[in-house]
């Protein structure tokens, strides 16, 4: 091999192999971090080169063993010459997968339990007990319009005949008759059926269901109106709709191409990101052969993996693309994208893993499996980027400088890309940057107090299960619950079962109902079933399902269960469907504090190593509560106050008693992503060159478009999905979408370099024993490009600046 003359560099051929060395012995405590420019240079020594001469040369320092940037340096590079394996591994999974979930025969269903709570004691008594009761229920509510009545002749005959049609149905066990003591409104004008059926909600098929619209036929065709409500009933399981996907995807490709100005760049992360999804969709519908996932764990899992999957794979990309536009050769990019970016998207997918697997301890089955789902598709998008990223990237070489005519023009696209490598002080990020570091006291005081307003609302909160009254107007469900509430009041929407085990003879139940009849907020109360010693009561409260008001009479019941047993000694539960709500609504309440320190605990330990200094974590989770708190009042607002009714075409109800510890997994998981993405770069440029202050300005200027591109791509997908039919999405896509761009615009890129700038270089600081017992992880990949600066075999220009000039590989 011949000498690189002096002053020139040659490619990078054997880092690999260099990035092995061991560790240097510890050094002298530092109390912050230091620049460059504050540590000594190396000392020189003789150095034997790989043709046998010698010379000599500074040596360069080794990174720490367990340092992460050179692990994803050499992965990248790996996965970069063996592309073609690497994408055959990936393809072969996802056909795998495709074929298991096939044959597996999976589906997701909305069955869930909620252990420790009475309701589902309850659910568990009648399962054993009284075993026709402990199935799902369905309400068929027959109407008529003004001036006939549902005793006259022709719909009498036409309902009666439905009520029998409707005991024939497979899975039927009772059919309850209005004309036989069931209720019949004091105007004549509506009748309440009741199906009894022996399975439970997602065991009765779609097939079942239809044969249910069939049997009505006679009372329709006799001129009644015939409306369903319940458990279960025809058209109840909502089949998701891909549209939302659809938009997300068209929306964040064109996010890409105008970030980069090129065809094949905005389409690498979208591509890889859909594998990802793909391989997690078909592995959730897999597990659902054997054990219970709720629906809403693939569409909460869906929404993370695209939007993860598309940002971090964004942020990789552009980082290797400014690395092509500097000279360097297509090997060396991506192993320093992998090293720098992928350090980054390493700690930022931790914490969204960390966030949604902290859902467990809710202890509520279906939350722990959507957390799991979710953190699930959050793992493999982070994997996808750090080992298919690189090997497509492989693949398209310096296509990646190739840019289109759409939707600017080649010239400016060009133009655009290479001033945010060559000039980027003047690019619309840094100017931003420059206001808020020099206003930093205005702008901190003004964005604090705009989240502050966002999230006065959430302090009026109202948590509960949504039913059929926040269902659109058009839904059977809804119609069945006003036509209810109009001519029966609101409890009969939800009654409460009630049930006495231990009970001795039917005069015992007869009292126990009349006790129940006396209680405060009690409409009706009537017997239902006894079989042995174990009786059911059907109450019907005052209220609404959704009321407060009935949930304190659940807890007025339980409280006074001695008095309601009127001495027979049997043990009163308080259950049902509305008591059930409640429960969930109760423990989610109750776990919320629990599960906030878990999550924000292990959080604060994985980013104080990450960036060796409490300060980061402290103004992160402080930055999170603001933004969530926003997010969460908007929410409140719109949804719950009915602010929204109009724009998103729902009708006001409680908050979905989930909602809180969804938005804080997720979005203190993605409200991280952009905490790290923008503090490495504000870390990395005041590590080289050790201005805390022109750090801030420089770095946040440089994470800017990337992190805004990765914002509104997160945001456009979450946005999609405000236009499903069903109310509980609608929340949970807009919550999303207020809290990711709330955090990413107004905290990260406004309130984060304000306080940084304040704060200024005591941001960096940490205790002695801290550098002595902790290791660097390198995150930002200074070890890195400190071993590429020294050694003769790398490209110039490696430096995230742009500084010095580029020069083409031997």
């Amino acid at each position: 091999m011949e000498v690189a003359p002096s002053g020139t560099r040659t490619p990078l051929r054997c880092f690999p192999a260099l990035l092995c060395s061991p560790a240097p012995p510890p050094g002298p405590d530092r109390t912050s971090l230091r620049s460059n420019a504050e540590r000594k240079p190396n000392h020189a020594e003789p150095r034997t080169l790989p043709d046998g001469s010698s010379r000599t040369a500074h040596t360069p320092p080794a990174p720490d063993a367990a340092c992460v940037s050179t692990y994803l340096f050499r992965v990248a590079r790996w996965a970069f010459f063996r592309r073609r394996l690497v994408l055959a591994i990936w393809l072969v999974l996802v056909v795998g997968m495709i074929v298991v979930a096939g044959a597996s025969g999976g589906k997701t269903n909305d069955e869930f339990t909620i252990p420790g709570t009475e309701s589902q004691r309850v659910t568990d008594l009648l399962k054993v007990k009284l075993p026709a009761l402990s199935g799902a229920q369905t309400t068929v509510v027959f109407a008529v319009p003004g001036g006939t009545h549902v005793t006259d002749a022709g719909p009498k005959a036409g309902i009666e005949q439905a009520v029998a049609n409707l005991g024939k149905v497979p899975g039927v066990v009772q059919s309850a008759d209005p004309f036989q003591g069931g209720p019949i409104s004091q105007n004549g004008q509506v009748a309440l059926g009741n199906l009894q059926w022996s399975a439970q909600p997602p065991d009765i098929k779609d097939s079942t269901l239809d044969l249910v619209k069939k049997a009505v036929a006679p009372a329709q065709a006799a001129g009644v109106q015939v409306e369903y409500n319940g458990s279960v009933y025809p058209g109840w399981r909502v089949v998701p709709s891909e549209l939302p996907e659809l938009v997300g995807l068209i929306i964040a490709f064109i996010i890409l191409v105008i970030t980069f100005g090129s065809l094949v760049a905005a389409g690498l992360p979208i591509m890889t990101a859909v594998i990802g999804v793909l391989t997690t969709v078909m592995t959730v519908t897999a597990l659902a052969a054997v054990m219970t996932i709720a629906s809403t764990s693939t569409t909460v899992a869906i929404m993370l993996g695209l939007s993860c999957g598309i940002d971090y794979g964004l942020f990789i990309i552009a980082r290797h693309r400014d690395g092509l536009l500097r000279g360097m050769p297509p090997d060396q990019a991506v192993g320093l994208a992998a090293g720098t970016a992928g350090g980054s998207v390493v700690f930022a997918a931790g914490t969204v893993i960390i966030a949604l697997c902290g859902l467990a301890v809710v202890g509520i089955p279906f939350l722990t499996i959507m957390g799991v789902a979710a953190a699930g598709a959050v793992l493999l998008a982070m994997v996808i980027s750090l080992t298919l990223v690189p090997a497509m990237l492989g693949f398209a070489g310096d296509k990646l400088k190739n840019f289109s005519r759409f939707p600017f023009g080649k010239a400016h696209s060009e133009q655009i890309a290479r001033q945010s490598v060559e000039n980027p002080e003047r690019a619309h990020g840094w100017r931003w940057a420059r206001f808020v570091v020099h206003h930093r006291i205005p702008v901190l005081l003004g964005g604090i107090a705009l989240l502050l307003l966002l999230a006065a609302p959430a302090t009026r909160v109202q948590l509960g299960l949504p039913g059929a009254s926040s269902n659109p107007k058009g839904d059977t469900s809804r119609k069945a619950y006003d036509i209810t509430t109009a001519n029966f009041g609101p409890g009969f929407n939800g009654a409460l079962l009630v049930v006495a085990d231990g009970v001795q003879s039917q005069q015992q139940v007869d009292q126990i109902a009349a006790g129940l009849a006396k209680q405060p907020g009690v409409a009706a109360s009537t017997p239902l079933a006894l079989n042995g010693n174990t009786a059911v009561v059907r109450v019907v409260p005052t209220t609404g399902p959704s009321d407060p008001a009935t949930a304190d009479l659940v807890h007025h019941l339980r409280d006074n269960r001695t008095a309601i047993a009127a001495g027979s000694g049997a043990n009163v539960l308080i259950g049902g469907v509305t008591a059930s709500n409640i429960d969930v609504s109760s423990k989610l309440s109750s776990a919320l504090p629990v599960f906030l320190i878990v999550v924000v605990g292990l959080a604060f330990i994985l980013l104080t190593f990450a960036f060796r200094t409490i300060w980061v974590p402290i103004k992160s989770i402080i930055g999170f509560l603001l933004s969530v708190g926003a997010a969460f009042g908007a929410q409140v607002a719109l949804f719950q106050w009915g602010w929204g009714e109009k724009i998103f075409n729902i009708t006001k109800s409680e908050t979905i008693s989930f909602l809180p510890i969804i938005m804080i997994a997720i979005i203190f998981g993605l409200s991280s992503d952009y905490e790290v993405f923008v503090v490495s770069r504000i870390k990395e440029d005041f590590t080289k060159n050790g201005n805390a202050v022109e750090a801030v300005r420089r770095g946040a200027g440089t994470a800017s478009r990337v992190v805004t591109a990765a914002a509104l791509i997160m945001f456009s997908i979450f946005v999609a999905f405000i236009v499903s039919p069903t109310p509980t999405i609608k929340a949970i896509g807009f919550s999303f979408a207020a809290g990711v761009f709330l955090d990413a615009f107004v905290v990260r890129l406004t309130l984060v370099p304000a306080v940084m700038a304040l704060a200024k270089s005591g941001f960096w600081y940490h205790p002695q024993w801290f550098a002595r017992y902790v290791p660097d992880p390198d995150i930002e990949g200074e070890q890195l490009q400190e071993q590429l600066a020294h050694h003769d075999g790398v490209a110039a220009g490696i430096d995230g600046d742009g500084a010095g000039s580029p020069r083409p590989s031997a």
